[in-house]
């Protein structure tokens, strides 16, 4: 079902007659060897230039991956590169993609900040040594795509939610629901302190989402709650300064948070979720947290 999704109607459709996709197993992090904030290419890194503590940051990652261990998750570990401080950001550089005939195949991203482009083919390496097939976007025709930063796969459904006006085209996603055949829902990013779909937007089960609705148009709003009956709002204080949006469910209950996010804890108990606090307080610096640093895979 090749189609860009635009109304509610039609998504609430889409959804009925969605085909289902197995959540993945695997999750693919690069270590942080040489993670640091270099440079500014988002407003969270203003003012983080230079302050990024180590061996602190090594810390927050073992906790991160030891989770996803402790959830049953094989954890596969690329090691980052130097000269690439934001390739832990593992999330940003390829869209993994199980087709309806259980086949992998990934696309590449093609990366808006000239400083991150190299990252890359690191990571286009580990796919061909875990034999997906590799598909390319054409340069000339989308501009920019930053991989499951921005494409985010509904719950157990081949449905994909994409973010658009910062870090990816609008067009890319015509591509995918094309290429792929699947049906696609874009969401249009308004606020530059939520620059990816991943800030401000998390799917924790078929029915449930956590976002931060400013991020969002009132046509991007109305596309949300038509899919999820519950949808639970981040206050600003949490979702801005914790990223508390940027949290993950990789089996639909257990979510992993940045610590102090107490308000969005309550809504997450209250609707039956198990939080599991962890510090990435490094991380936030460069304007990530738990969602980016991780790539779940098949």
């Amino acid at each position: 079902m090749a189609t860009l999704i635009t109304n509610p109607d039609q998504l609430k459709e889409v959804l009925r007659h969605a085909e289902p996709m197995p959540k993945p197993e695997k999750v693919l992090m690069v270590t942080p060897d040489y993670f640091s904030v270099d440079y500014i290419i988002n407003p969270h890194m203003t003012g983080n230039v230079g302050t990024v503590d180590k061996a602190k940051a090594r810390w927050e990652w073992e906790v991160v991956r030891d989770k996803f261990r402790n959830f049953g998750l094989t954890v596969h570990e690329l090691p980052g590169e130097p000269g690439l401080p934001d390739m832990v950001f593992s999330a940003n550089q390829s869209l993994p993609i199980l087709d309806a005939d259980g086949h992998h195949h990934v696309l590449m991203s093609n990366m808006h900040a000239e400083q991150r482009k190299e990252e890359v083919p690191y990571f286009e390496q580990w796919y061909r040594q875990n034999r997906y097939e590799i598909n390319y976007l054409d340069a000339e025709n989308v501009l920019d795509f930053e991989g499951m930063g921005d494409a985010i796969w509904h719950f157990k459904k081949r449905l994909l939610w994409g973010g658009y006006g910062y870090r990816s085209s609008k067009n890319v996603y015509l591509h995918i629901a094309e290429t792929f055949d699947v049906p696609v829902v874009a969401l249009e990013l308004i606020h530059p302190a939520f620059y990816h779909l991943d800030t401000c937007f998390c799917v924790l089960n078929t029915e449930t989402v956590l976002i931060y609705p400013p991020a969002f148009t009132h046509a991007g709003l109305e596309l949300i709650r038509a899919a999820f009956p519950v949808v639970i709002e981040a206050p600003e204080a949490e979702a801005l300064k914790l990223l508390a949006c940027n949290a993950a469910c990789p089996d639909g209950r257990n979510v992993v948070i940045q610590k102090g996010c107490n308000e969005v804890n309550k809504m997450l108990k209250k609707n039956g979720f198990a939080f599991h606090e962890v510090d990435t307080t490094e991380f936030l610096k460069s304007g990530g947290s738990v969602f980016c640093m991780k790539l779940m895979v098949w």
